[in-house]
């Protein structure tokens, strides 16, 4: 028992030395300091301003003054040394030289530490699938404040719009919740992009022999190819249009109770092919189609590259659900679509940090879950963010074992923020009413409820 212990108790040191620990260890500081941004004499060098960018999303209080703050009292050991101001004392708390450095730094820097960040979250978890690493791809949608330049790089829906409108594609990895980076695009003007062209950049992030799955918006010929080209498997939803004008055309090869599996040689139409020349005439992907009754009011259509059994896709499919979830809690509960920037750098910047952020947050969440043994999406994104904040980002600590019994509090509230399990329930994604004036900061309601009114 005492050994027990005595392993539980390492185990929980080893975990808070890891989130404390997180940005030192998941980039080179080192390395990111060799990127100049300003002159010789500055309190402010390339690792300053990536955990000031992080810390200032971290924390309750997102002003920039309030993040210079906190890197004075969590992260004091970053500034230089050789700095009297810094080594003093009386290094100011104002954000004016941190505010000008940031604009110099340089956004390789901070995808870089997106990117160290997220590949360290997926390969500390398990595969989820046939020990394949699996990925859900989903898109949104929003807006950005009109200056100029966003209006230029992201034109607004008419002539007369003001809103420059974006279109945002985001992989999740299943085990792990852990978010890559987000892919952007114009979503109108000359070239505008949709969530399907977009998807190439997801996909290079992706390890090969990675298993992709979307909705039905991703279920056609051309995601299914790009998938197949770049060395990933897939199983994607279909329209059930799509699916009777397919299942006809195949052999039916396995049916029971709430299944029916073709196998079906899948070939592009004139409108698959039309502007992707990647596409040749005479391409086929030979693909299992999967009819799945999940209750009396659903079906799924499936069509996958992957020989496994109905059902079988059936249970993962299920926790596809979770990347809606995931989307919402990264540009809502950050506030991600309200990015308060006026160039294209610093909403690359800020969007970067914002995905740091978010990760390091699912990692908390991920070790609270494992301590009750839950899946991490069980547990409330947004209350386990608030106990981050509240516990660990708004005090300062003299020592690391006031540290580790934070941590440990922190850890005991953040497994409070169950969600409720309802199997068998099943609820359609509502449409929110859309609303571009920054005059109005009412909560949107749903058209449902609307009409109701």
């Amino acid at each position: 028992m005492q050994e027990s212990q005595t392993k539980s108790i390492a185990r929980r040191v080893n975990d808070c030395k890891r989130v404390l620990r997180l940005l030192d260890e998941w980039v080179d500081l080192q390395e990111a300091d060799s990127i100049p941004l300003s002159p010789e004499n500055t309190d402010y060098k390339t690792s300053v301003i990536l955990w000031t960018l992080v810390g200032q999303r971290l924390s309750c209080d997102t002003k920039m003054e309030n993040a210079v703050k906190l890197l004075l009292e969590h992260k004091p050991s970053l500034l230089p040394g050789t700095n009297k101001r810094a080594s003093g004392n009386r290094l100011s708390s104002g954000n004016g030289a941190y505010r000008k450095t940031r604009s110099r730094l340089n956004v390789q820097a901070v995808k870089r530490l997106a990117q160290s960040v997220s590949n360290s979250l997926i390969e500390s978890s398990p595969a989820t699938f046939k020990n394949q690493r699996v990925f859900t791809i989903d898109g949104t949608g929003f807006v950005l404040p009109p200056e100029p330049e966003f209006r230029r790089l992201y034109p607004p829906s008419s002539d007369k719009g003001a809103w420059p409108a974006l279109v945002l594609v985001v992989a999740h990895e299943l085990s792990s919740a852990t978010a890559l980076i987000p892919i952007v695009g114009p979503m109108y003007g000359e070239n505008p992009v949709s969530e399907t062209t977009i998807i190439g950049q997801a996909l290079e992030q992706m390890p090969k022999d990675s298993l992709v799955m979307a909705d039905t918006n991703f279920g056609i010929f051309a995601v299914a190819h790009q998938i197949s080209t770049s060395g990933k498997r897939f199983a994607l939803r279909l329209t059930e249009q799509r699916f009777e004008s397919m299942h006809p055309k195949g052999k039916l090869i396995d049916q029971g109770k709430n299944y029916k599996t073709w196998s079906y040689a899948w070939k592009p139409s004139l409108k698959d092919r039309d502007g992707r020349p990647a596409i040749a005439r005479d391409t086929t992907l030979p693909v299992w189609l999967h009819e799945i009754v999940i209750h009396e009011e659903l079906k799924v259509f499936l069509v996958t590259d992957q020989n496994y059994h109905a059902e079988t896709f059936a249970q993962l499919y299920a926790q596809h659900s979770m990347v809606e979830i995931d989307i919402r809690n990264f540009k809502i509960m950050l506030d991600a679509a309200n990015i308060q920037a006026r160039r294209q750098d610093t909403f690359e910047k800020e969007l970067l940090a914002s995905t740091v952020t978010y990760n390091l947050i699912v990692q908390f969440r991920r070790q609270a879950a494992s301590e009750v043994n839950l899946p991490p999406q069980r547990l409330s994104f947004k209350r386990v963010r608030t106990t981050f904040r509240k516990f660990l980002m708004s005090k300062m600590f003299a020592d690391g074992n006031a540290w580790v019994t934070a941590y440990d509090r922190a850890l005991g509230y953040a497994q409070k923020g169950k969600l409720p399990n309802r199997p068998g329930r099943h609820n359609e994604t509502e449409a929110y009413g859309k609303n571009n004036s920054p005059q109005n900061n009412e909560k949107r309601i749903p058209r449902y409820i609307q009409k109701d009114k």
